[in-house]
């Protein structure tokens, strides 16, 4: 008896499919650019208030890429920073690209978490940017803490570097300092030597 035609199991096989899980919406550092911001290079553009609206549509971000709404960020964030209208290359400008490179990883990795490729780039811009970070930290205080505050970043201290205690270091570490103090006596037994001979010299 076969029943494998038969309506009745083909129906059944149906409830068996898994049942796909919607994903949330994934809040985005994009998510503040208005819709009918001009894209990064018809902004400054004369002739753009005289166009059809059709054609500013096309040319607004409402329309655009991801790509280019990434450039329209970026540039936000480096004109919170930057200290004259041509800086382009300081410690304060190339934390806010990375940073607004990263938060587009982020975003990246949240939809995709086995991109092995750009979590790996991800982490070597944070390294990079801790390292600015760092830089300006001990340069400029107040223009790091200014920049943090701007583009929203939480600087963490890197942790001190601890040795783990065992008898072996602790017995080196006894006869280091015994060799030490051995050696200060003999430089202080040639030190006094050196001084009578000078004292010598100089009463003759």
């Amino acid at each position: 008896f076969h029943l494998a035609g038969h309506p009745f199991v083909q129906t059944a096989r149906c409830y068996a499919r898994p049942v796909r899980r919607k994903r949330k919406d994934i809040p985005s550092h994009l998510d503040d650019l208005p819709p009918t911001m001009l894209k990064k290079d018809y902004a400054n553009v004369p002739i753009i208030n005289s166009v059809d609206d059709v054609v500013k549509r096309l040319l607004s971000l409402e329309m655009a890429s991801q790509k280019e709404k990434v450039k329209i960020k970026t540039q936000q964030l480096v004109e919170k920073v930057r200290r004259s209208p041509y800086d382009n290359g300081s410690s304060e400008v190339q934390i806010a690209m990375l940073t607004a490179k990263i938060r587009t990883y982020e975003e990246h990795l949240q939809k995709h978490p086995k991109d092995k490729n750009n979590r790996r780039r991800m982490l070597m811009d944070i390294d990079r940017r801790k390292k600015l970070l760092g830089y300006l930290r001990r340069v400029r205080y107040d223009t790091f803490e200014n920049t943090c505050k701007q583009l929203n970043i939480q600087y963490t201290l890197p942790a001190q570097y601890s040795r783990r205690i065992t008898k072996r270091w602790l017995v080196k570490k006894a006869f280091c300092l015994k060799v030490f103090q051995e050696a200060q006596k003999l430089k202080a037994a040639e030190r006094i030597k050196e001084r009578k001979e000078w004292l010598a010299r100089a009463r003759a």
